[in-house]
């Protein structure tokens, strides 16, 4: 069997301002039935986890727990990937993995595994990434709200300007250093998480994962939009 994808979807992508929800569920399962290796999927909580969080910290202090509450909504989005999938006839792995080690093996045997978070202090970046390495996957796809990786955040510099292609300690410098942040909180990815990717020389991407052809073309190998991470 050829060495599997993983590809992070943000939990944003599943919002209804973000897109036509049903349309782009479909569509992804048009793709993922047309990919040729196996797929790893990993699910952001997106809003519904972090407005949860923030229900939860005034009475909560510890960071563990609201973390818990985050990945309780990264679960439920990929309970509905999986769903979703598996009535379009893919080969699911029955199931929500609540490990790497286990959605890694589901992939020895199954065309895509979705999984969400997994424990405290593990972002669904970070997972999708640690997952790309155990299973030996060829990279590690981000498929967010935004189109590529930028030399500072859009959101607060209209002049940022955004990257094509970068390497991975590149992009360790735009990210930060690999410290846990706080409960709920979203980046374009996580710095541990590329951390791990550099120490395990694993290439990644980061694309628009509202774009369907996007993460069609990146799942298949093709050029696509988006901000290519190679290995220094």
């Amino acid at each position: 069997m050829a060495a599997p994808v993983v590809l992070a979807l943000g939990g944003s992508l599943l919002r209804p301002e973000e897109s036509e929800r049903h349309a782009w569920l479909s569509a992804l399962a048009d793709t993922l039935s047309r990919c040729k290796t196996p797929v790893g999927i990993v699910v952001g909580g997106g809003a519904p986890a972090r407005e949860a969080i923030e229900l939860a910290k005034p009475v909560v202090d510890d960071v563990a727990a609201l973390d818990e509450i985050g990945i309780a909504a990264t679960r439920l989005n990929a309970s509905i990937v999986a769903q979703v999938l598996q009535g379009a006839g893919i080969d699911v792995c029955i199931g929500i993995p609540s490990d790497v080690s286990s959605a890694a093996r589901g992939l020895d045997n199954h065309s895509v595994v979705v999984m969400g978070g997994t424990r405290p202090g593990h972002t669904t970046d970070n997972v999708a990434i640690r997952l790309a390495i155990e299973a030996g996957a060829t990279r590690c796809l981000i498929a967010t709200n935004v189109s590529h990786v930028y030399d500072s955040d859009p959101r607060g510099n209209p002049n940022a300007s955004s990257i094509e292609s970068m390497t991975l300690s590149e992009l360790q410098e735009i990210v930060g250093p690999p410290v846990h942040g706080a409960a709920g909180g979203s980046g374009v990815i996580d710095p541990i998480g590329v951390q791990a990717a550099i120490d395990h020389k694993l290439p990644l991407a980061v694309l628009d994962g509202r774009e369907i052809e996007r993460i069609s073309n990146a799942l298949a190998g093709k050029s696509f939009i988006g901000t290519q991470v190679e290995v220094d």
